[in-house]
């Protein structure tokens, strides 16, 4: 198996980010306008703490999977939490460690500004996904609601 290359997003990536973000969100049947996209790639490259960041993931230079993740501030903790929003896998590779170091590299980075919280949600029906969030990661027994 080749080496899994995870690395900060550069402003060169925008069309392979783009294309592994469209895919993510096909894979969840949903879409969204040109705006929120060229709104979050700029995000992604702004100064500030809660400005969300983002990982790929490369196998021979090839992008293969993509992470999008954020701090928040918490009322149970002094430190932030770390929301890992949006892990992306293309289908080819799934399976091949690509997910588990995209979850990796947000993990070592939050550790590395003393965040211990690393938290995500998925799916139920994600049997996929879960394989590897079941190996990786526990379970904590919240459900989530919201108001859309």
């Amino acid at each position: 198996m080749p080496e899994i290359i995870v690395r900060p997003l550069a402003p060169t990536d925008h069309a392979e980010w783009q294309r592994l973000w469209t895919a993510y969100l096909r894979f969840y049947e949903a879409s969204l306008p040109d705006e929120v996209f060229e709104t979050t790639w700029r995000r992604l490259f702004s100064e500030g703490e809660f400005e969300p960041k983002g990982f790929l993931a490369t196998i021979e230079t090839k992008p293969v999977g993509l992470v999008h993740y954020l701090y928040h501030r918490s009322c149970w903790s002094l430190k932030n939490n770390c929301y890992l929003q949006d892990l992306f896998a293309d289908p080819d590779v799934r399976g091949k460690g690509v997910g588990a170091a995209l979850i990796k590299a947000v993990q070592t980075e939050a550790l590395k500004v003393g965040v211990t919280n690393v938290y995500w949600m998925t799916r139920e029906t994600n049997a996929t996904a879960r394989r590897l969030y079941d190996r990786v990661a526990r379970r904590t027994g919240f459900i989530e609601y919201d108001l859309q």
